[in-house]
């Protein structure tokens, strides 16, 4: 009978992997962990790029790597800028126009005022017989009334703005009695005629209708 050597299993120690296995393993781990990042990132640039609407690889460098988000902000930031840049000349443009157009305003202006004035001013110059020829229409009398205040006023003071009745102190072109009375027209009643006048022919208008009812009235009595 053959005796059996009894096998004895020995245990292996660690096996220790070569250093060139281990390498490839890990630089494996490290390409999948940039590989993520990489997407991360590029995904977080093509958001940007879209709302922004700019490019996230710079033309000029030819460099491709993915645009980080600082760098789209950035990007972002010059095309706002660029876009206001864009507006600013249309809205200077019309303020121009604005002011262009104030001058040219003012001087419509200036000349509107202008003529009012100067009709005023002439007025009080004419002949007393022109401006009351003029007021006829102002208390609603036809201009074939004037004969009759043209009559009428020759007869009391030759249309004479200062003339003066020592006798009844009766004064101006339509012998105002007292002459004070003409103050109710105008604080410039002694000297200016186109008060007088204002007042004489309200005057014929409350007392007696018109110029020519005024003027029979003095024919018959020698005074209205």
């Amino acid at each position: 009978m053959s005796k059996h050597v009894k096998h004895v299993p020995k245990h292996r120690g660690p096996v220790t992997r070569p250093a060139l296995v281990e390498a490839p393993r890990k630089a494996l781990r490290n390409t999948v962990i940039l590989s993520s990042v990489a997407v991360a990132a590029t995904g977080a640039t093509v958001t940007t790029g879209l709302i922004g609407q700019a490019p996230a690889v710079s033309a000029a460098s030819g460099d491709t790597r993915p645009a980080t988000a600082a760098q789209a902000s950035g990007t972002l930031s010059s095309l706002s800028q660029r876009g206001l840049a864009d507006r600013a000349p249309a809205v200077s443009r019309s303020s121009d126009r604005r002011r262009a157009a104030d001058p040219v305003k003012a001087a419509s202006l200036l000349q509107t005022d202008g003529p009012a004035m100067t009709r005023t001013e002439d007025l009080s110059d004419d002949d007393p017989r022109e401006i009351g020829r003029a007021l006829l229409a102002e208390f609603g009398f036809s201009s074939d009334q004037f004969g009759c205040l043209d009559s009428l006023w020759t007869r009391e003071s030759n249309w004479t703005w200062n003339a003066d009745n020592p006798s009844s102190s009766a004064y101006g072109i339509p012998q105002a009695l007292p002459g004070s009375k003409m103050s109710s027209a105008g604080a410039d009643w002694a000297t200016n005629p186109v008060t007088q006048i204002r007042w004489g022919l309200g005057y014929i208008q409350d007392r007696y209708g018109s110029p020519c009812s005024a003027w029979g009235h003095s024919e018959s009595v020698g005074w209205y």
